[in-house]
């Protein structure tokens, strides 16, 4: 795997790369870092004729700080595009997304969609589903982050004893019981240890989702606008049996797949049985084998 940095929409972005062919993007969530969760992904790929690339998101290091402080999702968004653009990307690259990379994935893809032929999404639905689960009893127990996250004493509390918290977190709730989160864990580390990075993260929370704005329809439109219609292009849906943060059922995820699939009837949505929240990491053997199907089938 190699490394690189390229600057784009004002942001130096580190990222790791494997491959030559059309551009494969992907795109990581919280606490996470890009060369970790696609780790298994990335020369998979490769093999496959994909230029993989997998940066980390703005905040999170080695990539930078951004100058005015902004996680809000659409400058997110404009990340994305913007490397699609400084990475060379043409109309048959491909975007994957997980957690909150599928946030940006499914603006991305909706609002850029001449920039990408297809779309690999997990644990994160699309907004519609994802709203619906998160205003009920059982959404708002398992999202519980997003409500601690909005408090002053969540800075201190998450970096005390080595982020112990998000450390308990990456092993005991956000992956299936019984996987080792040990290289997540080292990947958090890296990506969040410094106070500012690690502000940044919890941004992303108090600013998308803050307790005066959540709900509002101001709140609402600016979302709606981003990831409120689903994607024209062939999209594929993963999520994990053992998701304790985005509990699923089957009867949901049909209803996913339909939805997807009105848009395009090249569009599925599958379970990754015996994963968590971390899919591409901790099922990698069956997640690559799905995506790959995917992104070579004929539509």
């Amino acid at each position: 795997m190699n490394y690189g940095r390229v600057t784009a929409n004002g942001i130096d972005f580190s990222y790791a790369e494997e491959g030559t062919g059309p551009l494969a993007l992907l795109l990581h969530g919280f606490p996470e870092s890009g060369d970790v969760t696609y780790r298994h992904l990335i020369p998979a790929l490769a093999a496959a004729g994909y230029r993989a690339v997998a940066p980390n998101m703005r905040g999170f290091a080695p990539s930078s700080l951004p100058a005015d402080g902004s996680m809000l999702l659409s400058d997110l968004v404009d990340d994305v595009n913007a490397l699609h653009q400084e990475l060379g990307g043409g109309a048959d690259a491909v975007l994957v997304g997980h957690d909150w990379g599928a946030g940006m994935a499914w603006a991305a893809a909706a609002t850029t969609p001449e920039r990408w032929s297809r779309l690999v999404v997990s644990d994160v639905p699309p907004l519609r589903f994802f709203a619906a689960y998160s205003s009920t009893f059982e959404g708002i127990e398992n999202l519980n982050h997003f409500w601690f996250f909005q408090m002053d004493m969540a800075t201190e509390t998450v970096a005390a004893d080595d982020m112990a918290w998000l450390r308990r977190g990456l092993q005991e709730k956000w992956t299936a019981p019984g996987f080792d989160a040990g290289e997540e864990i080292d990947g958090m580390r890296k990506a969040l240890g410094e106070p500012a990075r690690l502000r940044a993260a919890l941004d992303l929370y108090r600013t998308n989702f803050g307790p005066r704005q959540m709900g509002t329809p101001e709140w609402a439109a600016e979302h709606g606008r981003l990831w409120g219609s689903l994607p024209t292009q062939p999209t594929l849906y993963l999520h994990g049996t053992e998701d304790r943060s985005v509990v699923m059922d089957q009867q949901t995820l049909d209803a996913i797949g339909a939805a997807l699939s009105e848009s395009n009837s090249a569009s599925e949505a599958a379970f990754v049985e015996g994963a968590g929240h971390i899919v591409p990491a901790e099922r990698p053997d069956r997640y690559n084998e799905l995506v790959l199907r995917f992104l070579t089938k004929e539509v």
